[in-house]
């Protein structure tokens, strides 16, 4: 995401944050792989789902989770190991939400955990339309 294009929307998020009621929910967020390492954002959605007042602060959850691709399916008992282990990470905070980028790790960690889990873009797009 472009800078400037991040940046205006942090400012319409603060907004929409500052004329709404404050937000009661605690979400936990999984920045995956595919935005850290492939496209290189770090920091950007959760600085943006912090300017919404969505995030829970200092929430940073260990380790890869390991579900893209084929992984898996290759790599069965590892891939359930770390599955676990990033969930009790995502859980640890009681969130009563677990928020990522990539629908791959959405449907994967969904499948470990009884918490609500979506993409980050439904909650941003939730709090500017109230």
């Amino acid at each position: 995401m472009v800078a400037a294009e991040s940046e205006g929307l942090a400012a319409a998020l603060q907004r929409a944050a500052d004329t709404q009621a404050p937000t009661t929910a605690r979400v936990a967020f999984h920045a995956p792989c595919t935005l850290q390492h492939a496209l290189k954002v770090t920091g950007t959605v959760e600085a943006l789902l912090t300017a919404a007042d969505l995030l829970s602060p200092g929430q940073r959850p260990p380790a890869m989770l390991r579900s893209a691709g084929t992984y898996s399916i290759l790599q069965p008992e590892l891939s359930a190991r770390l599955l676990r282990l990033k969930v009790a990470a995502l859980e640890s905070g009681t969130p009563d939400l677990i928020a990522t980028a990539n629908i791959g790790c959405l449907i994967h960690i969904g499948g470990g955990t009884s918490v609500p889990v979506c993409h980050w873009v439904e909650l941003l797009a939730q709090r500017l339309h109230g």
